[in-house]
């Protein structure tokens, strides 16, 4: 089970750039490569899963245990020939002073090797002692290897490759020098999705041949096979499979594009088929029993969303005849009455009565706890579950509430809508701030799933304080 964990000395050094050139590039060698991310992102797996043709899945302390973690871990590397991890930010960068999340303790929990990439602008002899430190700092962390990246030249890579052989025991296998050719277009919230890439395959084949050309292959291929098998930990807990009984429509488009690829999973195994439809182009709704919009980027597209008139009236209309709906940030955005960002305002779907701003700055950011208030219209949790972890990300808040809006969730830790709630219902719907991932933890999909069979068994008429229905 070869694997190895792509980390940095801090964030914006090339990780994702280089993860994507190595999945890339061992796919064209004809290696099945099967990738993970550290942390809740959505954008980099994009990326990854796009290089490696096998969805990304995301291992993360906040809402997964160890042993979770590490069943996870096995059952996705089933079948293929390399794992790359992404880790998150810097090495040992994490959430509690001692380090229990970083990328280091899930390279330790994983025994894989760490290939440390290093943005190497401006650097010559100082090289030195970055590695020297991060060597000794947890010395039970193996630094099984350099990547240089953003070199300046050749002559810069001989004095870099010099250095760090004279005063470290680490091998460099790769260089990766600068070029606006593998450049990975960045923004406000991280790197353009690859959903919204419209040269997204070129972009990769660029990066992939790039770090081909650069990284040794071979001798990083022979780390990754000195990593530790990995057995299932944990009996899966996700319900067995039944056949598909209910139909979801789900907004997948340059818009939209924010799901976790177990998510997705585990409503086929609730008995969901999920129906993608484009928010930019379909002009109605397909044939659904229930809803689902993840985030996205719906303010790069604000005008577009708006010309669609028939689709937003559709949306609003089914939301508004009693019809199941999930929605996500930026799914919650563009149920909103309007959306406004850098001076321009266009209508959304008006099925939420609130009126979304975009700011300079993030407004929520990084992980939630959540409490449920009794208030949600799906399947109640059950008896003695805690509070629900998830994340938020956001550069936007809801204006103009209106006065009799119910919340389906207490925040405990987080921005939510309001800074104390998140979780707008209105009839069947459950819009919010919050990014939910189905795990041991917290099963959403079956509850959400379990909720429109509800729905469609009773033709819309559910209740909104949240009867325990299955």
């Amino acid at each position: 089970m070869p694997h190895l964990l792509i980390s940095a000395a801090h964030k914006s050094s090339g990780k994702t750039t280089v993860s994507v050139g190595l999945c890339a590039a061992y796919r064209q060698r004809g290696l099945v490569v099967q990738p993970f991310k550290k942390g809740p992102d959505y954008i980099d797996p994009l990326w990854l899963g796009r290089a490696a043709g096998r969805a990304c899945h995301n291992l993360d302390f906040q809402v997964m245990s160890r042993p979770e973690i590490k069943t996870l871990f096995a059952r996705r590397m089933q079948g293929a020939g390399l794992g790359i991890i992404e880790g998150n930010k810097g090495l040992y960068d994490g959430l509690d002073l001692h380090g229990s999340n970083s990328n280091a303790a899930l390279a330790a929990l994983l025994g894989a090797p760490v290939v440390l990439v290093i943005d190497a602008r401006g650097m010559t002899r100082g090289i030195a002692p970055l590695i020297l430190g991060y060597q000794s700092f947890e010395p039970g962390i193996r630094i099984g290897a350099v990547i240089l990246n953003l070199v300046g030249g050749y002559r810069h890579e001989e004095k870099l490759r010099r250095v760090i052989e004279h005063y470290t025991d680490v091998p460099v296998l790769g260089a990766v020098h600068q070029s606006r050719d593998i450049e990975i277009v960045e923004r406000h919230l991280g790197l353009l999705p690859s959903n919204e890439a419209d040269a997204g395959d070129e972009v990769i084949a660029r990066i992939g041949s790039a770090v081909a050309d650069q990284v040794d292959l071979d001798r990083l291929l022979a780390l990754a096979a000195e990593a530790p098998a990995i057995t299932p930990v944990a009996p899966r807990s996700r319900p067995a499979s039944t056949g598909p009984d209910v139909r979801i429509g789900i907004a997948r488009d340059a818009a939209f594009g924010f799901y976790y690829a177990g998510d997705l999973e585990a409503m086929a195994g609730a008995g969901a088929e999920l129906i993608p439809f484009d928010t930019l182009t379909d002009s109605a709704l397909p044939d659904i029993d229930g809803l689902f919009i993840g985030g996205g980027f719906p303010e790069m597209h604000m005008e577009a969303l708006e010309k669609n008139r028939g689709l937003r009236r559709a949306i609003r209309d089914f939301i508004q005849a009693g019809g199941p709906a999930y929605a996500e940030c930026g799914g919650l955005m563009y149920l909103s009455r309007s959306l406004s960002w850098h001076g321009r305002t266009c209508e959304m779907v008006g099925a939420v009565p609130a009126d979304a701003v975009m700011h300079e700055r993030p407004r929520g950011r990084g992980y939630v706890k959540l409490r449920e208030t009794g208030k949600s219209p799906w399947p109640k949790l059950p008896e003695g579950t805690g509070g629900i972890a998830a994340h938020e990300f956001h550069y936007s808040t809801l204006e103009n509430l209106g006065d009799e809006i119910s919340f389906a969730y207490e925040v405990l830790r987080g921005a939510g809508i309001d800074g104390s709630n998140d979780g707008i219902i209105h009839k069947n719907l459950l819009a919010g701030y919050a990014h939910m991932r189905d795990t041991d933890s917290h099963h959403w999909v079956q509850r959400f799933v379990a909720h429109v069979r509800a729905c469609k068994k009773s033709g819309g008429r559910i209740s909104r304080e949240g009867p325990d229905h299955a």
